[in-house]
């Protein structure tokens, strides 16, 4: 199925919407974001024990830094950037390296572990991206599934008002109230709302929801009266990074994880947007990874990804045009530089943040779905393809201990659900699918049709 083309015959991942409803549409990815923001350096600053002030600095960075990265990504140039409808974030992959490292080599050496794993990617993106024929309809829509699955709990942590057994109000029925109202709230104008009035149901969700929560005393926006109004944190504001061989070689794995994510994303968006992804676009969007990884060790942030959050909220809307995104950048950037503007944002209770959560996750699972549709699940290969790669996928989530034996590099990859679903379905396509057959059996395949692309490469 592809999406019609508007009036003036542009695809709707190009088009550009009146300047109003761009705003109204890219603060809502904003919202929808933020706290997969500001989760990195509030880890990182808890276990390395960093002060109130860096850590204040780093957030603007990180704000600041997501913003350039989302820009690369949506509008591109020069071979780098996807230019589709993608928020780039700071990925949460990268925590436990940058811990490790910051307790030998301080916060020089994770910037320069960063700037160096940004450019390894970046030259490591041609080549990552021909991996895209290991990625027909029965792994991509496994994967993009199992996004939707992965981040389910993230949604549910904070419906309930924060982490089990550590947060004294975890799963209080004022967080429950909360969660429910902004999630009721989201699907009745989803469902009764008109227009522009339905498609901005998530950004009114959040803003009801905390409004409803101000008066019940559930927010607090005391940090707003005392940031600043205008604040920068400068290029290698903490020293000359360092670069050791070390942190740079853990770094470079935690890129690949990200290369291994930032695919599956971008398939992702394809399929919610049927724009036609290929190996091309792939490797653009990688670059815009690593540039913009290499560029956030230089500001003061850390690697960036694709953040599946928002392609769930390209799917729920059907808003698909990337500069909505684009403008979401501009806000993510004034974020960085306003302290008190990003103060206010982050003023949201997690259990209002958590209802609208759990239709943005949900609708990427769904869309994981929409693409296995399109799989002969008869076919017992696909059957045990899909069946073992979730199953393998869930465990992070579910028993997030099983591998805290393991070492730490295997650790990287199998505790993220989202790797190692991917890893499981690519190595499960290629041994029932492609070892021992002249091609690829054709249920693995996309469904033929007029404009159907080559075996090869995934059409979305």
């Amino acid at each position: 199925m592809t999406t019609a083309p508007t009036r003036n015959n542009v695809h709707p991942v190009d088009e550009v919407l009146a300047p109003q409803n761009m705003i109204a549409f890219g603060l809502q990815h904003v919202l929808s974001m933020y706290a997969g923001i500001v989760a990195v350096p509030l880890v990182l600053a808890s276990a390395l024990g960093l002060d109130s002030e860096t850590v204040v600095r780093i957030i603007g960075a990180s704000f600041f830094m997501c913003g350039v990265a989302t820009i690369i990504q949506t509008i591109g140039f020069a071979g780098f950037g996807a230019k589709l409808p993608i928020v780039q974030g700071t990925t949460f992959a990268s925590v436990a390296t940058m811990i490790a490292i910051g307790k030998s080599f301080g916060l020089p050496g994770i910037f320069g572990a960063v700037i160096a794993g940004g450019v390894l990617t970046v030259l490591l993106a041609p080549y990552f991206s021909k991996l895209l024929r290991f990625f027909p309809p029965v792994v991509a829509g496994t994967v993009i599934l199992m996004i939707g699955v992965s981040l389910m709990p993230v949604a549910i942590k904070w419906a309930g008002g924060g982490t089990p057994g550590i947060t004294p109000t975890f799963g209080a029925p004022i967080n429950l109230g909360l969660a429910t109202l902004t999630l009721v709230i989201v699907l009745l104008l989803t469902r009764f709302g008109k227009g522009f009035l339905s498609r901005v149901a998530v950004l009114l969700g959040l803003v009801i929801g905390t409004v409803v929560a101000a008066l019940l005393g559930q927010a607090d926006f005391s940090k707003v009266a005392t940031a600043e109004w205008f604040g920068f944190t400068l290029p290698f504001h903490f020293g000359t990074p360092t670069f050791s061989l070390v942190p740079v070689l853990s770094m470079l794995l935690v890129m690949l994880v990200v290369m291994v994510e930032t695919t599956a994303d971008l398939l992702a968006i394809g399929e919610v947007t049927d724009k036609h992804v290929d190996a091309g676009d792939v490797a653009k969007g990688l670059r815009a990874d690593g540039l913009s990884t290499a560029l956030g060790g230089i500001f003061c942030a850390f690697p960036f990804t694709a953040f599946a959050q928002n392609v769930g909220l390209v799917r729920f809307t059907g808003i698909k045009s990337r500069f909505v995104v684009a403008v979401a950048g501009v806000i993510l950037m004034l974020l960085g530089f306003l302290p008190k503007l990003s103060a206010v944002v982050s003023a949201i209770p997690l259990p209002v943040l958590g209802g609208a959560g759990l239709v943005l996750f949900g609708t990427v699972a769904a869309a994981g779905v929409q693409t296995l549709s399109k799989v002969n699940m008869n076919d017992t290969r696909n059957l045990i393809i899909v069946a073992v790669s979730v199953a393998l996928g869930v465990i992070p989530s579910t028993v997030p201990t099983l591998y805290e034996k393991l070492p730490e590099q295997a650790q990287l990859f199998l505790d993220s659900g989202i790797t190692s679903a991917a890893l499981a379905a690519i190595i499960l396509n290629i041994l029932f699918n492609i070892v021992g057959n002249n091609t690829p059996h054709p249920s693995s395949l996309a469904p033929s049709s007029s404009n159907a692309p080559e075996p090869s490469d995934f059409h979305a």
